[in-house]
C-alpha cells in the first residue's frame, strides 16, 4: 500500500519538475528574446527564472531522496556489509528526515508565516513572498515521507521480514 502511494507521489512529482523545468525554459528563451531581438528586456523574468530555480532545486532534491540519488558522502557505508550496512543506512535516513523535520518544515512554516504576516511581496511579479517559500515546507515533508519509507524498509530487513514481493533485488541494488 505504501509503494502505491510512493508511485502516485513519484509521478505526480516527475509531473511537477517537468513543467516546472518547461516553464522555466520559456521564460529564460524569453527574456534572452526581448533582450537581444527586441531590444526592450522584459521586466519579470529574471524574477520569475529565480522562483521556478527555487522550486525546481527543492522539489528536485526530495524526488532525489525518494530515487536515493541525493548527495551522500559514502565512504564508509560502501565498505560495511549486512546488517552494519543496514544500521548506517538506517541512520543515514534518520539524519534526513530529522534534518527535513526542523529545517525545512519547522524552519520553512516560520519562514512562510513571517512573509505573510510581514506582508512581503517581490520586486517586479508583486507576488506575495510566502507563496516563492511555502516550496520549502512542501519538499520538507516530502522529503521526511521518503525517508521515512526508506526507514520502514530497512527495519523490516533488519527484523528479517524482508521486503515485499519483487522489491528484494530493488532493495538490494540501492544499497549497493
Amino acid at each position: 500500500m505504501l509503494n502505491r502511494i510512493r508511485f502516485y507521489v513519484d509521478k505526480v512529482l516527475e509531473w511537477l519538475l517537468v513543467v516546472i523545468m518547461g516553464v522555466m525554459v520559456i521564460n529564460v528563451l524569453w527574456q534572452v528574446f526581448t533582450r537581444f531581438v527586441i531590444r526592450d528586456p522584459s521586466t519579470y523574468t529574471e524574477e520569475l527564472a529565480r522562483f521556478l530555480l527555487i522550486w525546481v532545486a527543492l522539489f528536485g532534491a526530495s524526488y532525489a531522496v525518494s530515487k536515493r540519488l541525493h548527495l551522500a558522502i559514502d565512504y564508509f557505508t560502501l565498505k560495511f556489509t549486512g546488517k552494519t550496512k543496514l544500521f548506517s543506512r538506517l541512520f543515514i535516513d534518520l539524519c534526513v528526515f530529522m534534518f527535513a523535520l526542523f529545517a525545512m518544515v519547522v524552519g520553512g512554516v516560520r519562514l512562510v508565516t513571517l512573509t505573510f504576516t510581514l506582508e512581503q511581496v517581490s520586486a517586479a511579479l508583486q507576488v506575495k513572498l510566502g507563496y516563492v517559500y511555502l516550496v520549502l515546507p512542501l519538499s520538507g515533508f516530502l522529503i521526511m515521507f521518503y525517508a521515512g519509507i526508506q526507514m520502514s524498509e530497512h527495519i523490516r530487513q533488519l527484523r528479517g521480514k524482508g521486503a515485499g514481493p519483487g522489491e528484494e533485488a530493488k532493495i538490494a541494488e540501492a544499497l549497493d
